[in-house]
């Protein structure tokens, strides 16, 4: 396709879109056109009507002045259609030859070319032709005399079109120009420089300078030397406001940019510090750019400073930076004042402001330099520069003069504080204090900074003083110094140190005006601390300042309404002021929150005479409870206000103790019981009330020896008062506690006579009160007979048989009872009847047997041995055997087991078919072999066999056998034939030696079997021998 027809097509397509009214999209299809072939497309836009001719000339002229983009088109005649305001402009010029938009694209492609001069000339023609194109073409002219080096004739030309269309100049000027614009502000700068006295069609020089300056801030705003010049020049015109709007709006643009730190802008802020002083009423401003303007650049700050103030001026400005720095300062302590929290550090935002203050004064006043040097170096100290502020101490320390030579050294003592030299801190703050006349703010920070130190070496009483000295110098200069100069991280350890301290100091009632003003100055410290109201307000109590106290006790408790510490204090006060309502009302929160123990330490803080009358009002109200109710949540509140009253006695109120601890013994709470026993029982361990109430508790938990213990000790104080006690007792306890005392009793007893040591007086004093008293407690029988044995064992012989007939009459129808009247009888030498007696006891309790005979000394025993022994002798004769049971046991008993005595009673046993006890008799008897004959001991043995065949243990009673025939054959054979005789015994050996053949057991066959012919020669053991021979005929078996 040809680029004719290709132009005919884009044509068509334009034609489309022009007849759809759209004019920017039909005009870009018309310049394509043209691109292809420039007569086809000028043939056709030519053909148009008028309207639509001018229409699509317009749309060019706007695309060639920048103020509308050429739209991008598509075609599909044209793979890719790329148009450029190259193109239009000469399209334009094509379609209309004296058209200035396009002539003026054109003049400024000349421009770019360098063609200064033949873009002068052009101009020059246009604009007589085109009047009314003047602006763009006069901006274009001044454009090319500054390229070209004429530049007044250029910045004229500028200043004529921008008189003429400020707005449109300026939009031309900052979109068409822009990448001329730093040469074309050169220019304006050397036209200014040289201070040009006239100007084309202005009438003074005046108005033109003015002109130029709004011409440059329109079309270079942000430009640091337009800036600059502008705000010089206002300021010279005295415009101080124009010069303040001028400066901030440049200096708004550098800190956008973050280029403060550039030299250029501090001319801005000294200019606008300058508008600001001769403005006056903008003090602070004046010194916030003074200020930042010399911590840049100090030298150059200087020298220009020293251009916009004259001496008097820079007086004052001296004066207004004082000012403004004691109010910046100022500032800063009110908002450490106001800080809330206690180790924050809000507030030291405001330091670097002073600190630039400081650094501006020390350029401006070089007589004041140590003074301020001092305050600089204070605020870095405050700032957290430790080092500087160290440099700056160390280095005015050094110097000749000496004048605020404490303060120094109180700051020098804060930074090795917290550079951890505490050893030279020390020095310093010790120096300080130790001066002959120390400033009072210097001996504040030295008091604080040592006392600092003495927490860390453990003298917390010593950092307590040196707080309430600096309190006493100045309250608030001490809670500035602790907020500023300590260490964020030690605030709360010092806190909590100077709140122990004064809590100790009040224990001890030591100085409550001194541990006062400490509460004071920690309740600033930290308003939301409740241990430092708490404090302060038992120092005001101790003061006696009770009304103050409870003022501020109120205060916090309204913070805080659960606070128990508050509450139990405000009890106390409300009490003590004759509240007694409202004090217990108080008291009763105090025990819902359940914390009774927040009274503890308040006892050693509060008077005598006030815990006295607290203890006496929670005493009065448990005892009114108790009496009235006796429900367990009743019992608790009964226990709450007995606690109270213990803690207000000082931990030890006896009446109070007992009482709470029968309340706890009620609610099963036995421990805890016990535990309150033990503390009456460790200041008074003989209180009856205390050991019979343990014991008690004791007797509950089932612990029999510490039941006993505590009853007996309470016994031996007061049995009158126990004795009672137990008998109040539930039946089921009651017999309990008398079973434990008599066991105890009677083991005691037991050891005292088997052991003949009845020389333990203490012990059987002890003995006769624990069996006096059950006697009294209880009448059966045994404890009535426990009684007659202990005044048995004192030798009260007389009072044991009087108790004896007082308590069971005189018939004595009990065994044991008899028994006793027999050991009585015995002392008289009565020994028949008492050994009957005895016999009657030793069927029944042959062990309460052995412990009566304890009583009766070796001759009597040796006496009613034989007598005892005879009388079963008789006895068994007659065959009453049951009867002489009895006499056998007395008389074993009373010859320590003699064995005659031992085989008459086993020879009984038997006749009563009680062949154990004959058996463990008889083992007795053979255990005691040694010096007794051969025919004895046979004897013993062939016994023995016979009870065993008697209980069918067979093969225990053939070894009884062939032990005695081991022993002597012929004595063993006749004893065999009293019984069982020899038939039934060898039937028996073959029995268990054809056992033990069976069993393979051969030799113990063998053994049995030729010890059973030695009894007979029964046939049934021979032939078992004949077997054991052959069977056994591969070994040995003799």
């Amino acid at each position: 396709m040809s680029p004719q027809e290709l132009a005919v097509l884009l044509c068509k397509e334009g034609d489309h879109h022009l007849a759809q009214q759209e004019l920017p999209i039909a005009t870009a299809f018309y310049v394509a056109a043209f691109s292809c072939s420039a007569p086809t497309a000028v043939q056709k836009v030519n053909s148009l009507d008028k309207g639509l001719w001018e229409k699509v000339i317009a749309t060019l002229e706007m695309w060639c002045k920048g103020k509308n983009q050429i739209p991008k088109i598509q075609s599909k005649n044209l793979a890719v259609v790329s148009l450029s305001v190259g193109i239009a402009a000469i399209f334009l010029s094509t379609l209309s030859p004296n058209n200035v938009v396009s002539s003026v694209y054109k003049l400024e492609t000349l421009l770019r070319r360098g063609c200064s001069e033949e873009v002068v000339s052009k101009c020059n023609t246009l604009l007589k032709a085109n009047p009314k194109y003047s602006m763009e073409l006069l901006l274009l002219r001044a454009l090319a005399w500054v390229l070209s080096g004429t530049q007044g004739k250029g910045v004229a030309d500028y200043i004529q079109a921008f008189v003429m269309h400020r707005a449109e100049a300026v939009a031309y000027v900052c979109t068409r120009q822009r990448e001329y614009l730093p040469r074309v502000i050169q220019a304006f700068s050397n036209c200014l420089a040289t201070s040009q006295k006239e100007s084309p069609d202005c009438s003074s020089l005046d108005q033109w300078l003015g002109n130029c300056y709004d011409f440059l801030s329109a079309v270079a705003p942000d430009d640091i030397w337009v800036c600059r010049a502008q705000a010089a020049y206002l300021f010279k015109k005295s415009k101080f406001e124009e010069c303040v709007a001028v400066c901030s709006k440049a200096l708004k643009g550098f800190s956008a940019d973050n280029n403060l730190r550039d030299e250029k802008p501090f001319g801005l802020l000294l200019e606008r510090a300058a508008a600001y002083f001769f403005l006056g009423g903008r003090m602070q401003e004046m010194m916030q750019d003074l200020a930042e303007a010399f911590a840049a650049t100090p030298a150059q700050a200087m020298r220009h400073f020293e251009e916009l103030f004259s001496p008097r001026d820079i007086e004052r400005i001296e004066e207004q930076a004082r000012t403004v720095l004691e109010v910046k300062f100022a500032a800063y302590r009110e908002a450490v004042r106001t800080r809330t929290e206690l180790r924050g550090n809000h507030g030291t935002e405001l330091l670097p402001s002073v600190i630039q203050t400081v650094q501006f004064l020390l350029q401006i006043s070089p007589g004041s330099k140590r003074e301020l040097s001092v305050r600089l170096a204070d605020c870095h100290l405050l700032h957290g520069h430790i080092r500087t502020a160290l440099d700056i101490c160390d280095h005015l320390l050094a110097a000749e003069q000496k004048t605020y030579y404490n303060t120094l050294l109180a700051l020098r003592g804060f930074c090795s504080l917290h550079t951890h030299d505490h050893q030279q801190a020390l020095q310093d703050f010790q120096k300080v204090i130790e001066h002959d006349s120390p400033h009072p703010n210097s001996c504040i920070k030295a008091l604080c900074g040592r006392g600092l130190i003495r927490i860390s070496s453990g003298s917390h009483y010593l950092t307590a003083l040196d707080y309430i000295t600096a309190c006493q110098l100045k309250l608030e200069e001490t809670i500035f110094t602790i907020k500023s100069y300590v260490p964020w991280n030690q605030r709360g350890l010092l806190l909590k140190v100077l709140q122990e301290e004064g809590q100790k100091m009040l224990q001890k009632q030591r100085d409550a005006p001194g541990v006062h003003q400490l509460a004071s100055l920690l309740v600033e410290l930290d308003t939301s601390d409740e241990a430092s109201r708490i404090l302060c307000a038992d120092a005001l109590y101790q003061m006696g300042c009770v009304e103050e106290a409870h003022k501020l006790l109120l205060l916090a408790l309204s913070g805080n309404p659960q606070s128990s510490p508050i509450l139990a204090r405000l009890a106390l006060l409300q009490l003590k002021r004759g509240f007694m309502y409202d004090g217990n009302q108080l008291l009763k929160k105090v025990m819902r929150i359940g914390d009774t123990s927040c009274l503890l330490p308040i006892m050693d803080i509060f008077k005598d005479e006030d815990r006295k009358l607290m203890q006496t009002h929670c005493r009065f109200r448990a005892l009114t409870i108790l009496k009235d109710k006796q429900e367990d949540a009743a019992i608790k509140e009964a226990i709450a206000y007995l606690s109270f009253a213990i803690i207000a006695s000082g931990g030890y109120a006896e009446d109070c103790l007992l009482i709470r601890a029968r309340c706890y013994g009620r609610l099963g709470q036995k421990k805890t019981a016990i535990f309150d026993y033990n503390a009456i029982l460790k200041e008074d361990p003989k209180n009856v009330q205390a050991l019979s109430g343990r014991g008690f508790i004791y007797l509950t938990l089932k612990q029999q020896k510490e039941a006993v213990q505590d009853l007996i000790s309470a016994l031996k104080v007061e049995a009158g008062a126990v004795i009672p006690a137990i008998l109040s007792l539930k039946p089921e306890a009651q017999g309990l506690i008398t079973q434990w005392l008599l066991q105890h009793g009677r083991t005691v007893l037991t050891e005292l006579v088997a052991t003949k040591d009845l020389s333990k007086e203490e012990t059987l004093r002890d003995l006769l009160m624990i069996a006096k008293a059950l006697s009294k407690i209880c009448k059966d029988a045994q404890y009535h007979i426990f009684y007659t044995d202990v005044l048995i064992a004192n030798g009260r012989y007389e009072e044991a048989l009087d108790h004896l007939q007082e308590a069971f009459g005189h018939s004595l129808a009990d065994d044991f009872a008899s028994a006793r009247l027999a050991v009585l009888q015995l002392k008289r030498r009565n020994v028949p009847v008492a050994a009957h007696s005895f016999s009657i006891l030793a069927k029944k309790d042959e062990r309460e047997l052995g412990f009566l005979l304890n009583f009766v000394d070796a001759k009597q025993q040796q006496h009613l041995s034989q007598v005892a022994a005879q009388e079963g002798n008789v006895l068994v004769k007659e065959h009453h055997y049951e009867k002489a049971l009895g006499y056998y046991t007395l008389a074993i008993l009373t010859s320590k087991d003699n064995p005659r005595y031992l085989r008459q009673r086993a020879t009984c046993l038997t006749h009563l078919k009680k062949y154990d006890k004959a058996l463990e008799d008889m083992e007795k008897v053979i255990q005691k072999h040694g010096c007794n004959s051969l025919k004895t001991r046979v004897e013993d043995h062939c016994s023995k066999g016979h009870l065993l065949l008697s209980v069918s243990e067979e093969e225990a009673a053939v070894q009884q056998y062939i032990e005695a025939l081991h022993l002597d054959e012929s004595i063993a054979l006749c004893s065999i034939m009293n019984g069982p005789g020899s038939e039934i015994l060898t039937k028996t050996f073959h029995k268990i030696a054809q056992y033990n053949f069976e069993m393979q057991h051969y030799e113990e066959a063998w053994k049995i079997t030729d010890y059973g012919l030695k009894i007979d020669k029964n046939t049934e053991l021979k032939k078992l021998k004949t077997r054991l021979k052959r069977e056994a005929s591969s070994c040995s078996i003799h």
